[in-house]
């Protein structure tokens, strides 16, 4: 007992004598283990919507679009459990607020279905007593800033208007979030749909398979496709659905994943590094509690309790701040135990490995009071010899000889100071390349600034003439976005038909090159994959029964949809399919406002356009800005904490140096100049290499997760010189400021020489 007292009281003291190091190990551990949690937890499953509402709704993961009601036994099918509909659907425009949105109503009984049934998160559910009444998507009604009681205006395809009242709003796991995907989605009985579209021949029935095993899906859809033939539109599974819904989820989650491991391994080092210096500079008192009967086994264990406990502390900040950030943005529901629990588990014994050696060999101390303390003695190293070589003044010498008198904390101070550094330079070369998201938005697809589409004119074609009638108006390119069956995958794609074979629209072609004549084609990375074809191969996709078969003649980036679209002429599409055009993009001339432009076609039409503005995708992953912001800051206290260390080791190796420096005649000065410069070549030399590694990868990685996402390669930036150049000479100033602090009470301080 009383050398358990003893013990607790010595670690205790040892750390008050090292507040600030102590701290900002705690914290930088905190910091990786948040961000190791928020990756796992943004990369998992459990994250997305649609698997909580597909458990809540009782999903179905096949949806089928058929222009009558299916006649074939799709019950029949191997591994389908249960069908939910058909359900007739008709395309209606929804007028709210000014804007006019497209829109689906379904035909739903006033009873749930037991498959595939909305579920309502305000108000209530359809009921025949309120014929008038609608329940809208969530998401949908979000844009269109709905409540519940609120009217909700729809046009039919033949012009007439009906009033409806909102009567609920339901979550869905059947399509992904508007406007993302479109069109938005709105439930009414079926007689009140009859009563806005009888025609059946203007209308779709829209059916659900719930299968036995959701790996099943390509199977099934197989089998539904060829026994609904031409009957079939489209076909959706719930891997589209779920991947629409992750949004940029899994983007930023890679991105935290990436910095948290690497991380990790900075911190293992810095907890490493710091407890190696320690046990050097606790020699004395190792020594006199091994003479005071403390075992081998009991200095190890006080050694790892010690430097252990600080990093378990922040392990537990860190599961904390990460559970508590994610649950606050996402719900308590969303984030995993298992991941959590494998994190915390995984990390404190990355932590106790890393203090272990050092505990080890403090253990090993002999039991002798008076254990030397002098640093190892040898030759000049080469870069001292070239000190002396260039005559450098006797101050910076002498630092540089200092710099690598223990050559393994050296090296691990360098490398731990190489490793944020490293990361610090990519973080910047993903800022880099948003910040050329923003600039250039034509290099990610975005030539166009508007989009105006019909709205309340008679005439598509009059859309087109008051667009190309204003001044800042470079181009107009008639445009149509329409779903293909790939038979091959038995799902739907997307193809975006803008322009003309012979004056298309500028897609970002990165690969290859752009379509020339009717049939040829571009695609983004995410389409290649999903039909496994390559450049210069033919596709043969069917467009609302019409077959479309196109050569991929080049590759684009493509941020929508996870890459998974088509990009053609619209001259390439059908009559039926192409005319009128769906929209028209319009690019702007250099410096124009696109607010104004947008005003002015508005004026222009007395409102009667409908003109929306294009959404950068730099715009939707801001966050990623803040992210890197925080993980910087995370990583400067990691290095920052390896910077303590060094210093630290180096003053105790060299504190009996400073009375004979100075009796040498060296003023406080110049000696403070003698042990920066030790720890300043550390700095200089880790923050060097971690920004040469950075710039060599971090193009490549940006594009590897690029091509993996579907986006493609080609969009990966390096920080520009200048970035780079002020992000090296500000750690090297910060480091160099913080090892000026010790350094100079050192040097003031009185040293009595003494004896070895």
């Amino acid at each position: 007992m009383s050398a358990a007292l003893a013990g607790s009281r010595w670690v205790k003291a040892d750390l008050r004598a090292r507040k600030g190091q102590a701290v900002l190990t705690v914290m930088a551990v905190a910091g990786i283990v948040a961000a190791l949690i928020t990756a796992a937890t943004l990369l998992e499953d459990g994250t997305n919507p649609w698997r909580s509402l597909f458990a809540q709704t009782d999903g179905a993961h096949v949806w089928l679009y058929t222009d009558d009601s299916p006649q074939a036994a799709l019950g029949g099918i191997d591994g389908v459990t249960q069908i939910a509909g058909p359900y007739r659907s008709a395309p209606v425009t929804v007028a709210q607020g000014g804007k006019k949105e497209p829109a689906a109503l379904r035909a739903m009984p006033a009873t749930p279905p037991q498959v595939a049934h909305p579920l309502v998160a305000e108000g209530r559910w359809l009921d025949p007593a309120q014929a008038d009444g609608v329940v809208v998507e969530r998401s949908f009604a979000n844009a269109l800033r709905l409540r519940v009681g609120a009217p909700f205006t729809v046009i039919s395809l033949i012009g007439e208007r009906h009033t409806l009242y909102v009567r609920g709003i339901a979550d869905s796991a059947e399509q992904g979030f508007y406007p993302q995907w479109t069109p938005g989605l709105a439930y009414v009985l079926p007689s009140m749909l009859d009563r806005i579209e009888p025609m059946l021949g203007r209308s779709e029935w829209v059916t659900g398979l719930r299968l036995a095993d959701p790996d099943a899906t390509q199977v099934v859809s197989q089998r539904a496709v060829v026994m609904l033939e031409d009957e079939l539109q489209r076909v959706y599974t719930w891997r589209e659905v779920s991947a629409a819904m992750e949004l940029d989820n899994r983007l930023l989650g890679t991105l935290l994943a990436l910095f948290g491991v690497v991380g990790l391994v900075a911190a293992a080092l810095a907890l490493a590094n710091a407890a190696g210096g320690r046990v050097l500079g606790q020699l004395r008192d190792l020594a006199t509690l091994k003479s005071m009967g403390f075992t081998k086994g009991q200095v190890a264990l006080l050694l790892l309790v010690e430097h252990g406990a600080l990093g378990l502390l922040g392990v537990a900040l860190g599961a904390i701040a990460g559970w508590g950030v994610m649950a606050l943005v996402l719900g308590a529901t969303s984030v995993a135990p298992r991941p959590v629990l494998a994190i915390i588990g995984g990390t404190a014994l990355v932590v106790l490995a890393a203090v272990g050696l050092p505990a080890w060999r403090g253990g090993r101390t002999p039991p002798i009071p008076d254990v030397p303390a002098a640093p190892p003695r040898g030759h000049l190293s080469r870069l001292a010899r070239l000190a002396l070589l260039v005559r450098l003044p006797p101050a910076l010498v002498l630092g540089t000889r200092d710099a690598f008198t223990r050559r393994v904390p050296a090296f691990l101070t360098a490398f731990g100071l190489a490793v944020p550094m490293m990361m610090i330079t990519i973080g910047l070369g993903v800022w880099a390349t948003l910040d050329d998201f923003a600039d250039h938005p034509d290099q990610v697809g975005q030539h166009a600034s508007l989009y105006v589409r019909q709205g309340k004119l008679e005439e598509a074609a009059d859309a087109k003439r008051i667009a190309e009638q204003d001044k800042d108006v470079a181009a107009v390119y008639p445009g149509t976005d329409v779903n293909a069956l790939a038979p091959g995958e038995a799902r739907s794609v997307r193809v975006r038909a803008i322009g003309s074979s012979t004056d298309p629209y500028p897609f970002p072609v990165v690969e290859g090159r752009m379509y020339a004549q009717q049939g040829e084609a571009v695609a983004g990375q995410g389409l290649l994959d999903l039909l496994g074809v390559k450049i210069g191969d033919r596709v043969r996709l069917t467009v609302g029964g019409t077959p479309l078969i196109v050569r991929i003649v080049g590759r684009t980036v493509e941020p929508d949809l996870d890459g998974e679209v088509l990009s053609v002429g619209l001259d390439s599409l059908a009559a039926k399919d192409s005319t009128p055009p769906e929209f028209y993009a319009l690019a702007l001339k250099p410096g124009a406002d696109q607010a104004e432009v947008r005003g002015r076609l508005l004026a222009a039409s007395a409102e009667s356009l409908d003109v929306q503005a294009a959404v950068n995708p730099a715009d939707r992953l801001a966050i990623i800005r803040v992210v890197i912001v925080a993980l910087i800051a995370v990583l400067t206290l990691i290095g920052l904490a390896n910077l303590l260390t060094a210093s630290a080791l180096g003053l105790r190796d060299h504190a009996l140096d400073l009375a004979v420096l100075k009796a040498m005649g060296l003023t406080p000065r110049q000696v403070m100049a003698t042990l920066v410069t030790g720890t300043g070549l550390l700095v200089v030399l880790g923050v060097g290499a971690g920004a040469a590694a950075g710039m060599s990868v971090v193009t490549g990685l940006i594009d590897l997760q690029g091509h993996t996402s579907g986006v493609g390669a080609g969009i990966g930036r390096a920080p520009s010189a200048l970035t780079l150049a002020v992000a090296v000479m500000a750690a090297v100033g910060t480091a160099l400021a913080v090892a000026l602090i010790p350094a100079r009470r050192a040097a003031r301080a009185q040293v009595p020489v003494t004896s070895r």
